[in-house]
């Protein structure tokens, strides 16, 4: 679909959707998305022009579906993927990939780190998804060297970067906003830098007593995206590892930092999403939106989480899917999803699904709450389906039909009962729905109320 779209813009210097939209020039990417959301093409326009929405969409990616990401459109939903030098083969990824987009991934990461051919195994992840696939480059920079921080020069990251761009990623993690002189801030957190990109940078930066390469050399970052579109997702390196280290100076002075990184990228039309925290307690996560919002001119916001407890280790993806639900509400764009397990291990199939509709679960609500267009159409649709006892129906509008269906059937599997006007919580004398009482009912005993109190009176 996508190569005669742009067989067109191939030789041009710059080809992002934001120069585009700063051109007024509607492309087939930014038509798709409107029907998709169900937005004016005008509106899609104006907000790429604005840097507000981002349409992450490599030229190299061809089989991709275009999506948005930004307070105009749905709250998204991304989730992580990744081999590890402990576990997962390439098979493996593309069947994390696979059961991500059925149970509704909006972006998928490849984090992987080792352990397969990094690039073969991005290469098959690519090929087979119909989202934006985001990744880390510095975990392959560093593997590049052998995983030796002495050994990587500023070329080396810039080398993976564009490597990456060729493979067709649709945007990047890269971790510019983290100064050298930002690290002494950590200094009094309870668990210091928990960001792996941010870790190998301050490693590196203290090693070689040099300024962060991604923040000295960003210019000429900016140049390799604006060939390919590839769009940034600037990295928060000092985000809150705990609800104590929430919202400190560290993490506000890298955020003043991406502000700056923000508008630069858009000097060369770049498209731009924030990334945020992390580990956030309740009543600070309106005062974290608003203020990247202040600070990076509201670009698009994407936040890990954030977890606003950290005392539950195997149920993370319900502490997050908390803080997560408020963050969108609040006008996060982009939610990126936590597994179980979370701060234990790596996530296997059903790590992924069970984080997955957690977090399908918040950016919904954050939807309903926002009143986006047709937001809560489903919602009703459902409940009427409930009160009809059209079981069939309640499970072909759930998030999660499998689920539902198997957890009616674990009680009343047979056939029969998918027409039965109760479920076993209730039997089938005590659901208050059989009732059915009726409009013209109700409208007969508001006026004989209507009645008695004029006799009263």
């Amino acid at each position: 679909m996508r190569k005669s779209w742009i067989k067109p813009r191939l030789g041009q210097k710059n080809i992002t959707q934001l120069h585009f939209a700063r051109e007024g020039i509607l492309t087939e990417e930014m038509s798709y998305v409107a029907k998709r959301e169900n937005l004016s093409e005008s509106l899609i326009i104006e907000e790429v022009a604005r840097g507000r929405l981002i349409i992450p969409a490599n030229v190299n990616h061809h089989n991709l579906e275009p999506m948005c990401i930004g307070i105009a459109s749905k709250c998204k939903v991304n989730a992580n993927i990744g081999a590890s030098p402990n576990a997962s083969n390439i098979d493996e990824e593309v069947e994390k990939l696979n059961l991500a987009v059925k149970y509704g991934a909006d972006t998928v990461m490849d984090l992987s780190t080792g352990g397969v051919n990094l690039d073969e195994v991005r290469q098959a992840i690519i090929k087979a998804s119909p989202v934006p696939i985001g990744t880390v480059p510095v975990y392959q920079a560093l593997e590049s060297v052998h995983g030796s921080i002495a050994r990587l020069t500023e070329d080396d990251f810039l080398h993976i970067i564009e490597k990456q761009c060729q493979q067709g990623v649709d945007y990047q993690t890269i971790h510019a906003g983290l100064l050298i002189e930002h690290l002494p801030k950590v200094k009094g957190r309870i668990t210091g830098i928990v960001s792996r990109g941010g870790g190998i940078l301050a490693q590196w930066m203290l090693h070689h007593f040099k300024q962060n390469p991604l923040y000295t050399r960003f210019d000429d970052i900016c140049e390799i995206f604006k060939k390919y579109d590839c769009t940034f997702s600037l990295g928060d390196s000092l985000r809150p590892g705990c609800l104590h280290d929430a919202s400190d100076e560290a993490q506000l002075a890298e955020l003043k930092t991406l502000g700056e990184l923000t508008k630069r990228a858009w000097e060369h039309d770049v498209q731009v999403m924030v990334e945020g925290p992390g580990h956030v307690p309740m009543d600070q996560i309106e005062f974290n939106v608003r203020k990247q919002m202040e600070e990076c001119s509201e670009a698009p916001f994407y936040v890990l989480g954030p977890l606003v407890t950290d005392i539950s280790p195997g149920y993370d993806h319900i502490s997050s899917a908390i803080g997560a639900a408020m963050a969108g509400w609040y006008g996060t764009a982009m939610l990126c999803y936590v597994t179980p397990k979370e701060h234990l291990g790596l996530p296997n199939a059903n790590d992924v699904r069970e984080g997955l509709i957690a977090y399908k679960i918040a950016a919904h609500a954050a939807d309903i709450a926002r009143h986006r267009s047709g937001a809560r159409d489903r919602d009703d649709e459902l409940s009427h389906a409930r009160y009809h006892f059209d079981w069939n129906k309640q499970f072909e509008l759930s998030l999660d039909p499998e689920r539902a269906k198997q957890y009616h059937d674990e009680t009343l599997p047979d056939e029969i009962f998918k027409k039965a006007e109760f479920c076993s919580m209730c039997g089938p004398k005590h659901c208050p729905m059989n009732s059915k009482i009726s409009d013209e009912s109700l409208v007969e005993l508001d006026m004989k109320l209507s009645e008695c109190q004029s006799t009263i009176n």
